[in-house]
């Protein structure tokens, strides 16, 4: 209405999260890429991108996904906006974990096909080192939310490798030096993954 550009390239991104949140994955998605065209300049376009990037994780797209956040990576290392460089980390970490159903159909094709997949070891190993990175960007920056979604996805990482005792002793560290803000959602589902680490 008042003739800025920006802030109507911003509201299309948020919008489109928004939308993808909700179910409505392919309008979001169309949001989010018709903001970020907007969009081009690159101090919050690391964030953008990372958003655009869950959305691609959620919905099981490994290579878009992945594609996404190297370009934001790439951004954040020429442009030194790092504000949101832990949860890039993590997020390719997750991404990382996706690609374990690809590998496992790969493995099972026969091997007269020279397919050279990473195994799920050589996987969860990748990303492990995105998640242990993400942790020690966020400590660095002292960023406690950061730290935590990080920690919460390598404990749900060492959970599913039998490490519980691990899992739980790193996500309790960061989860008892908070003091207040537990009806939110990050504080509530590591709540929930403490206590089921707890009880094993």
């Amino acid at each position: 209405e008042h003739g800025f550009p920006v802030y109507l390239a911003w509201g299309n991104i948020f919008l489109g999260w928004v939308l993808t949140k909700q179910g409505q994955a392919e309008e979001g998605l169309a949001r989010i890429h018709q903001g970020l065209t907007a969009y081009r300049l690159s101090v919050f376009r690391p964030y953008f991108l990372a958003l655009l990037a869950e959305v691609h994780e959620k919905a099981g797209q490994i290579k878009e996904g992945s594609d996404v956040v190297a370009e934001a990576l790439d951004l954040v290392g020429k442009t030194g906006q790092r504000f949101y460089e832990a949860e890039l980390y993590r997020l390719k970490g997750e991404l990382t974990l996706q690609k374990l159903s690809v590998v496992s159909c790969q493995l099972s094709v026969s091997s007269t096909q020279h397919l050279t997949p990473s195994t799920p070891a050589e996987v969860e190993q990748q990303a492990e080192e995105c998640f242990l990175k993400a942790i020690e960007i966020a400590q660095k920056q002292q960023a406690k939310s950061w730290e935590l979604r990080a920690s919460m996805s390598l404990a749900r990482l060492w959970q599913q490798q039998s490490k519980t005792a691990e899992a739980h002793k790193l996500l309790s560290k960061v989860y008892n030096w908070f003091t207040e803000g537990f009806d939110t959602k990050d504080l509530q589902e590591a709540k929930v993954l403490i206590d089921e680490l707890s009880s094993h």
